[in-house]
């Protein structure tokens, strides 16, 4: 078969659709024409002088009836450049346009031009090839190699063309490698959409319909152009094949871009730099992606960044999230996710956002098996510190961090917000519960600040929960409780000899309570966690009290400020709340790329896709947000039933939630002085002090305790919760 063919002089600019996808009574042209959506009376044809000036200047054309203007137009600024086709040129003047210091001529000069719409006021200069484009008003296009659309573009959507093969079809294998959990990627696909698809494959009836929404969702028909909205610039690229670029967006000196939608508008523009090469992907509003990074079948929900030769393929990063350097291979990445560093590795994961990977981070790349990489599913809040190596299959808890060390086995950690350690010396798993209550209230109090402050998105699809403690955090507390509390039972009786095989749950979580109440009642018992770890060695709980009561404390904090909330957002009285929020309420959350749905509601939206009640994915979006207008409540709801759960009630009273509120500030105190408690130990370490010649060098360059903006902030937010406190407690 011959690689390279030998056609008509007439072929190049003609016949870009196939003649069996025109239909009757249609031209080339009419996709072309819907996409452009300029009326005919816009358009003349040259004058024999215009002609004149452009022949002269070194313009050459198959067909000069066939290049339509508008006026104004001075042909004096199109120089050197051929046309083929169809071809139609905005107002063309004597101005220069300018962008980041870069002056530049409007016109056309040494290109070639192939059956291509231009907009008013554009630069086009160095295009050694441009095809079957539409370009905006005001945009920069120099020293590009080759730019064009084939007539099956589908610019990075998972969809098929006329007369296409399923064999072609492109899917994200998202979560692990061997495409069991493969989803269809489409312009405007949040982590939600992605986690509902790759997550629910047992409900086949809303696969089936989650396929055909999406193929239906996108015009099937062949001959649509590539399209540059107004004010892009794009210079000093190589090969733009099959993108569709969005308004005000900026590309420089990228080696390949194809099969894209590249979304970008004034408020939100996206810029690509240096290096790249991006193949079949969807980029988000005010995306970056800089130095060398390459991306295969990927998606980059708005406001993500690659930067610094990252690697990122068959995964979806969410919203807010920033990968550098690194390799990460068939992930699916809810927000806010930060991983900088050269040798860190992810693969084969869903990870729930919040996270944070550190260097020499291997998570997935040592085989212990000779099939494919199975899968990780990390809650909120992951966080693996440096040279940490963590095999399939695992599951974390929310907001686990892990001590640097060679994991050697799967692990199965349900302790939210704990420290694990794999203590080499004696062949032991620690888990430190609440670690992060304990020891490092700076970096908890300040995650939900931080992500909510960086959140710079104008267009806010994907809902997100920021907040450490929210309903799934709080049902995994209730849940680590109750462990906690058969695990120390557990160990009483190994410390007395005696077997606890055939113990009832509930009696040994009433005697465990019981132990738990008292630090005195622990010394000497050698709590041991269990189903943990895929091993035989100890998994050891260390200081079980101090976690529980922090625990505890979390809970607290957590159902009175929702409660808190309530009362300030409606202006109701302690009996009003209790009629509102009393009764039944969800005790299971799913996480759905962030937002935080009950399980019911999950399942009720999975029934409504499968039978066909919501037939697109703007239909299921509007479902998201509905369940994001009623989040609030149904969350106060749940707060008001944590809150009776720890009183060992089934309803308030005004004494218990007077009561409730008094812990609750001494809590917002314990968070005030623990922020800066632990913030301190940094200007305090004498080897962090080490570095500068004295105090006032330190002092200068870091500044002081006291100087901390979020230190500062905590410490009015806590007055501000008691003076709430306060006025709360005089409505009856």
């Amino acid at each position: 078969m011959d690689n390279v063919l030998i056609l008509p002089e007439e072929s190049i600019g003609y016949h870009f659709i196939p003649a069996e996808y025109i239909p009757k009574d249609q031209d080339e042209y009419y996709l072309r024409n819907l996409q452009i959506g300029t009326s005919k009376d816009a358009w003349r044809h040259l004058r024999a002088h215009e002609v004149e000036l452009l022949v002269k200047n070194g313009n050459t054309s198959d067909n000069w009836d066939n290049i339509l203007v508008t006026d104004p137009f001075d042909p004096g600024q199109i120089m050197n450049t051929e046309f083929f086709g169809f071809v139609r040129i905005g107002r063309v003047q004597n101005v220069v346009l300018e962008h980041h210091d870069l002056q530049l001529p409007a016109g056309i000069t040494n290109s070639r031009i192939v059956a291509c719409d231009i907009g008013d006021d554009a630069a086009i200069h160095n295009v050694r090839y441009m095809a079957h484009y539409i370009i905006g008003k005001r945009c920069i296009l120099a020293d590009i190699d080759e730019m064009h659309t084939t007539n099956h573009a589908k610019f990075g959507n998972g969809i098929l063309k006329d007369g296409e093969n399923e064999n072609i079809r492109v899917w994200l294998d998202v979560m692990n490698e061997t495409g069991s959990r493969k989803v269809i990627p489409f312009d405007g696909m949040i982590p939600a959409d992605a986690y509902l698809w790759a997550k629910y494959r047992d409900d086949t009836a809303m696969q089936k319909q989650l396929k055909a929404i999406t193929q239906n969702g996108f015009d099937s028909r062949r001959g649509f152009y590539g399209m540059v909205g107004n004010q892009t610039v794009i210079k000093s690229c190589r090969i733009i094949k099959d993108v569709k670029i969005g308004s005000h967006c900026y590309i420089k000196g990228a080696n390949k871009l194809k099969n894209l939608t590249i979304n970008s508008d004034e408020e939100e523009p996206t810029q690509i730099g240096e290096g790249v090469e991006l193949v079949n992907g969807i980029i988000g509003y005010g995306c970056h992606i800089f130095y060398g990074c390459k991306a295969v079948r990927f998606i980059l929900a708005n406001n993500s960044n690659l930067k610094y030769g990252a690697r990122l393929i068959n995964s979806f990063l969410g919203d807010n999230s920033t990968i550098s350097c690194c390799e990460v291979l068939n992930n699916l990445i809810f927000p806010a996710h930060e991983q900088h560093h050269n040798n860190s590795f992810l693969i084969a994961s869903v990870v729930m956002g919040q996270s944070n990977m550190a260097a020499g981070v291997t998570v997935g790349s040592n085989h212990n098996s000779r099939a494919n990489d199975n899968e990780i599913q990390a809650g909120r809040g992951f966080w693996p510190g440096l040279c940490t190596s963590v095999k399939h299959s695992c599951r974390f808890a929310s907001f686990v961090l892990l001590a640097k060390a060679d994991y050697p086995a799967e692990l199965n950690i349900p302790l939210p917000f704990s420290l694990l350690n794999n203590n080499a010396s004696k062949d032991e798993l620690e888990v430190l519960p609440a670690f992060w209550w304990l020891y490092n209230m700076y970096a908890l109090a300040r995650n939900t600040w931080k992500f909510q402050n960086r959140d710079k998105r104008k267009k806010k699809v994907q809902k997100i929960e920021f907040d450490s403690l929210a309903p799934d955090t709080a049902e995994e507390l209730l849940w680590a409780r109750r462990l906690l509390e058969i695990w120390t039972a557990k160990a009483a009786l190994r410390k007395k000899g005696q077997s606890c095989e055939n113990c009832n749950e509930d009696q040994l979580a009433v005697q465990g309570k019981e132990l738990l109440a008292n630090p005195d009642n622990l010394n000497e018992l050698d709590v041991l966690g269990e189903k943990m770890e895929k091993s035989n060695r100890r998994v050891v709980i260390l200081k079980p009290y101090e976690g529980y009561q922090a625990y505890g404390d979390m809970l607290y904090y957590y159902a009175v400020k929702n409660l808190m909330a309530y009362i300030q957002s409606t202006n109701d009285s302690f009996s009003g709340l209790c009629a509102a929020l009393k009764g039944s309420c969800s005790r299971q959350w799913a996480n759905l790329g962030g937002q935080l749905v009950p399980a019911g509601n999950v399942e009720q939206l999975r029934k409504d896709i499968g039978e066909g009640k919501l037939q697109t994915w703007e239909a299921i979006h509007t479902r998201y947000a509905e369940l994001w207008d009623i989040y609030p409540l149904e969350k106060q709801k749940h707060a008001y039933r944590t809150l009776c759960l720890l009183l060992e009630t089934d309803e308030l009273t005004a004494s218990k939630w007077h009561a409730a509120l008094d812990k609750a500030v001494s809590i917002q105190e314990y968070i005030r002085d623990q922020v800066y408690t632990s913030r301190k130990k940094d200007f305090d370490n004498p080897f962090r002090k080490a570095t500068y010649r004295n105090m006032e060098e330190m002092t200068a360059a870091i500044g002081t305790i006291e100087d901390n903006s979020f230190v500062k902030l905590v410490r009015e937010e806590t007055n501000t919760f008691k003076a709430a406190v306060e006025e709360i407690k005089k409505r009856n």
